[in-house]
């Protein structure tokens, strides 16, 4: 990369986790500044707004959701394979976030009721994993490793709630074992949905 992509990709970087730790409406052009031993307009020179540098900070960590958690997960076999590698990766994925935050779970309460661009792609971004996450249910339908009569919605809905609580117990009341419970209740989730005629 050029010396100008160069420091906009740090710049990114430490938004990132400022935005991850703080929320997207906790950065601001002076906080990052000051982490990256720049004056306020060297910032602006690569982000034209306050707005556009949260838009590309969701943009960052919507593609390294996907590089680390959807990408390899579509590589496992169709069915519960995949979908169980989605569940498997996304656990991972907050378990590191423990330490600094989820910018969808921070986002979802930040942008609740604020409408406006960050709003929408923040919104897409989620409803585009959901919609990987209810594909995978229904392919695990289509070959018969779970019930014909599963409700994919309801299903996905379950999967988000040990997610949220996983997040909820670990970042916020700092539980021991949160993890353990959330693969634990995964298990007992896909067993009551699974086809007892199809070990699969």
């Amino acid at each position: 990369m050029r010396k100008g992509e160069q420091t906009r990709a740090a710049i990114l970087d430490v938004a990132l986790e400022l935005a991850s730790r703080n929320g997207l409406e906790g950065l601001t052009i002076g906080l990052l500044a000051d982490r990256m031993n720049m004056s306020k307009s060297g910032v602006f020179a690569h982000f034209g707004s306050r707005e556009d540098l949260q838009m590309e900070v969701l943009k960052l960590y919507h593609h390294r959701f996907e590089q680390e958690v959807f990408f390899p997960s579509v590589k496992e076999p169709r069915g519960l394979p995949r979908l169980e590698s989605m569940f498997a990766r996304w656990v991972k994925r907050v378990s590191v976030e423990i330490a600094s935050g989820c910018i969808y779970i921070s986002g979802a309460v930040e942008y609740d009721d604020r409408p406006g661009p960050i709003r929408e792609s923040l919104v897409a971004m989620v409803r585009a994993w959901q919609g990987a996450l209810l594909r995978a249910v229904q392919q695990s339908i289509d070959c018969g490793a779970l019930k014909a009569g599963t409700d994919p919605q309801q299903l996905v809905y379950e999967m988000y709630g040990l997610i949220l609580a996983l997040h909820h117990d670990a970042r916020f009341l700092r539980v021991p074992g949160a993890i353990d419970r959330a693969n634990r209740g995964f298990a007992r989730l896909i067993e009551n949905y699974r086809n007892p005629v199809q070990n699969t």
